[in-house]
């Protein structure tokens, strides 16, 4: 019996010593050398925690399959985090609380220039890709008289969570048509509270910003008359003047029962990462980020207007060096 013993404990400790040598020095994680996106095994880090916004919203829906996705591809524990969106997400990766984050590109833009809600710039935050276009929806009732965005003053008008991407082009946005807070009731409300108080007439109007379609919005159109508030294109050339991350577009028509398309403004969506992941791993979540489009679509409609070639255009960060050499070697 002992020899038996003897002889199975010297087979294991040779089979571990062969799949040591197998596995190298590093227990397996990720590193590599790089060439063709590194280790296939894993990434360096071990948590990819994405920022997104209300649950309700395209950057929740899409960061939640995302996250999946990363989760299958590589084994690591990642997962969407809810937040009141943009400048508090660029803030979370500033703290280091997050790896990866959805943002507008109006708010990255003040990050990167220390203006606006950044009384420095955030040097923690690097691009990886342009997305898809925000659309400015200023959402009303059928019978509140309100067509255009000066019909706004004197009105109760939800603006978004204070300090959200929403909320800050809601403020340009108003600004750029001599409206300031002190013209209008402010209410700070994310999707869902603001369709709530529409539903309940509790405001007038209020800003939804997102990829279209907005679920509160979708579904607020099957119980409620809705309007959508149109704005001028020439006024927003105008605003663009001094605020280029807006550029004039339409909410397509029947996209919430409207027969005719609206005009109106919008911002491109950004993906942002923390500059101090790896090139490798930033590489490989770029690189799985473009291999799950498919996913990303069938998620949130929204996602369809990602691509590789629009990726690249209109980035207004640093681009992440990782990112970039998947670029470079498409």
């Amino acid at each position: 019996m002992k020899k038996k013993w003897t002889a199975l404990a010297a087979g294991t400790m040779l089979s571990a010593m062969v799949l040591a040598a197998c596995g190298g020095d590093d227990g397996g994680s990720a590193g590599g050398d790089g060439e063709g996106g590194g280790n296939s095994e894993g990434l360096d880090t071990r948590i990819v925690t994405i920022a997104t916004g209300g649950a309700s919203g395209p950057y929740n829906i899409i960061g939640t399959t995302l996250a999946s996705e990363y989760s299958d591809a590589y084994g690591v524990n990642s997962k969407p985090q809810t937040t009141g969106a943009s400048v508090e997400n660029i803030n979370l990766i500033k703290e280091g609380k997050v790896e990866m984050a959805f943002v507008m590109s109006d708010v990255l833009t003040e990050a990167v220039d220390g203006t606006g809600n950044f009384s420095e710039p955030v040097d923690q935050v690097q691009q990886i890709a342009a997305l898809y276009p925000n659309f400015v929806q200023i959402v009303t009732t059928a019978d509140s008289g309100i067509e255009t965005v000066d019909d706004l003053k004197g009105k109760r008008v939800a603006v978004g969570d204070q300090n959200s991407g929403v909320e800050v082009n809601a403020r340009n946005l108003l600004e750029g048509h001599g409206i300031t807070y002190d013209d209008i009731e402010v209410d700070y409300l994310g999707y869902a509270e603001a369709a709530d108080g529409l539903r309940s007439g509790q405001i007038d109007a209020a800003f939804l910003t997102s990829g279209l379609p907005n679920s509160s919005v979708l579904e607020l159109s099957k119980s409620l008359n809705l309007s959508m508030v149109s704005v001028d294109p020439a006024k927003v050339e105008e605003i663009a003047e001094e605020q280029p991350y807006f550029i004039s577009m339409e909410i397509p028509a029947d996209t919430y029962g409207n027969e005719e398309a609206v005009p109106t403004a919008a911002i491109m969506n950004a993906l942002v990462v923390s500059a101090e992941l790896s090139e490798d791993d930033v590489y490989k979540l770029t690189q799985e980020f473009f291999d799950s489009l498919e996913s990303l679509e069938n998620s949130h409609q929204a996602a369809s207007d990602i691509s590789l070639e629009g990726a690249q255009e209109g980035m207004v960060a640093p681009v992440h060096p990782g990112a970039q050499k998947y670029y470079d070697e498409q």
